[in-house]
Formats: C-alpha cells, structure tokens, sequence
C-alpha cells in the first residue's frame, strides 16, 4: 500500500513546489521588471507624493465641484466589489437608476449618459467615456466658478486613446488634476 502512495505523495509534493512556489515568484518577477508600475497597483501620487489612489480603483468623490465616476454597489469598497446583480426587469435597479438620473438630471442639456447611472461589472471602473465627463463640465464650471472651456480643455488632456478599445478618461486623474491646477498626472514611475 506504502509503495503506491509514495509516488502520489512526491507527485503532490513536486507540484506543489512548482505551482506554488516557483511559477508565482517567476511571474512576479517578470512582472516586477517588464511592468514595475502595473505590478505595484499603478499608484497615483499627488504633488507631495502622497499615495491618493490607484488608476485601476474608481473613488467616491462628494459634490458638484467634481466630476463623478459610475456609480458603486459596493460604495466604492474594494472587498464587497461587484455588480448588483439586479436584472435589468428588477424594479429595484429601475428606482435605482431613476433616483440617480433625477439627481442629475438639470446638471447637463442632454438627457444623462448611461455610464453616470449604470455600475460597471466590477462596481470599482475608474473611467469615463470622454462624453460622460463632458457632461458634467456645467456643473463642477458652475460649482467651482472657472470657464466651462478650462475644464474642456483639462477632460481632452485626461482623455486616453488605447490601441484597442475606445477613448476614455479616468476620473481620479482628473480629479486630482482638477484639485491642484496642475497638467495631466505622472504615474510613479514615469518620468
């Protein structure tokens, strides 16, 4: 009997070291030298250098003087992070997204994008649709008394165009931008 769990047992114990140990230090590793600041979580600096956030991690912002990210189920807690779940027959989801089109609604000449309503499947999507946040440019112009145009100008500088994929913009940027008057954010480690 010994004789046929010995094999099984050096099997687990190789595999386990391989799996376990070795493939997750080597993908680190190549991922701590080929892609430094994804793999320490794309970490946002403000100009004092304190951490405000991550690119990758939407944030709650309170008031008209900022632009906001989707809505959160999980009230932007990375732990409870995820979609609602409500079908989109539920009249839960359906108040849901009346109240908050009605606290928005005025904000803009257009009726409210889908994004400034609707979560994203993760409940934590850091980005915009350069649209969604042109729409509230009256609102946070108003609110923080600057030109509607300055605020234009700050959303086409925050606007990134991936290879693949539409055009977006990440909010906490703009954000932090926005906050300090200052040209489009560095990352920690770009130059």
């Amino acid at each position: 009997m010994l004789k046929q769990f010995r094999p099984a047992i050096a099997m687990l114990g190789l595999m386990t070291l391989v799996t376990g140990v070795a493939y997750p230090l080597a993908v680190t590793g190549v991922a701590q030298l080929a892609f430094p600041e994804q793999a320490n979580g794309s970490l946002v600096r403000d100009a004092q250098g304190e951490v405000r956030g991550s690119t990758l991690l939407a944030q709650n912002f309170e008031g008209d003087q900022w632009f906001q990210p989707r809505p959160s189920v999980a009230a932007f807690a990375t732990v409870a992070s995820g979609a609602s779940n409500l079908a989109p027959s539920n009249p839960a989801l359906a108040e849901r997204i009346a109240q908050d089109a009605q606290h928005l609604v005025g904000e803009g000449v257009a009726p409210v994008p889908m994004q400034l309503v609707t979560t994203s499947g993760s409940g934590l999507d850091p980005h915009l649709s350069p649209a969604a946040a042109r729409w509230q440019i009256a609102r946070v112009a108003a609110a923080r008394g600057i030109p509607a145009n300055n605020l234009e100008r700050l959303v086409e500088q925050h606007t990134e165009r991936p290879l693949v994929g539409p055009a977006v913009v990440n909010v906490l940027a703009l954000n932090l931008a926005l906050a300090d008057n200052r040209a489009p954010i560095r990352h920690e480690n770009t130059p």
